[in-house]
């Protein structure tokens, strides 16, 4: 069980499924993204970018010391640092207003994290958040297929609980971030117009 638990989470980073919703979205209509270059980017920024921290936390004097722990914060490093280019990126080039709200969503779950961590010392589970956020996006575009996240989160909620990596606690704080960020994206853009 130990076994299927570690494969669920490793197969359920943020980053991976990040890429199955932009995968979903390109082939079920590639003009979501404007051009090719919005999609790279986009893969670039939010996939690319926080996998990176895995390779790199070796020449981080910072975080080189600090095993998983350290590793899970770099990741977050460079997540953040990745929608924030991400913003700037689609604020600078013809952006469809789709891809920024991909975008700004990811930035202010990343935010809404930091916030519960540093102000609140609570510690929402990120691994929660970045299965839910890629598959609310889904059904926020109109895909069903971003109902398949329910399952996926069930999966890695159990596998998460065995591995005694999060507290039921941690995982539902996780995944209500990006519903707080979606809703907080769509004010705004009523509020626009």
């Amino acid at each position: 069980m130990r076994q299927l638990s570690y494969i669920i989470r490793v197969l359920t980073v943020a980053p991976l499924m990040a890429l199955a919703m932009l995968l979903m979205l390109y082939f079920r209509d590639p003009a979501f993204f404007g051009s090719s270059l919005n999609f790279a980017l986009a893969i670039v920024f939010l996939v690319l970018f926080p996998l990176l921290a895995y390779p790199l936390q070796r020449f981080s004097p910072k975080y080189k010391d600090k095993g998983r722990e350290g590793q899970r914060a770099l990741a977050f490093v460079f997540a953040v640092t990745g929608y924030v280019l991400g913003c700037a990126s689609a604020l600078i080039l013809p952006t469809p207003t789709n891809v920024l709200i991909i975008y700004v969503s990811y930035l202010l779950s990343g935010i809404i994290a930091i916030a519960l961590n540093r102000l609140l010392h609570f510690k929402a589970s990120g691994h929660a958040c970045g299965i839910v956020g890629p598959f609310l996006l889904l059904v926020y575009f109109g895909s069903a297929a971003g109902f398949i996240g329910f399952l996926v989160l069930a999966a890695a909620w159990a596998a998460s609980i065995y591995m005694k990596r999060h507290t039921h606690a941690q995982l539902a704080a996780g995944g209500l971030i990006p519903f707080a960020a979606l809703a907080l994206v769509a004010a705004v853009l009523a509020a626009l117009g």
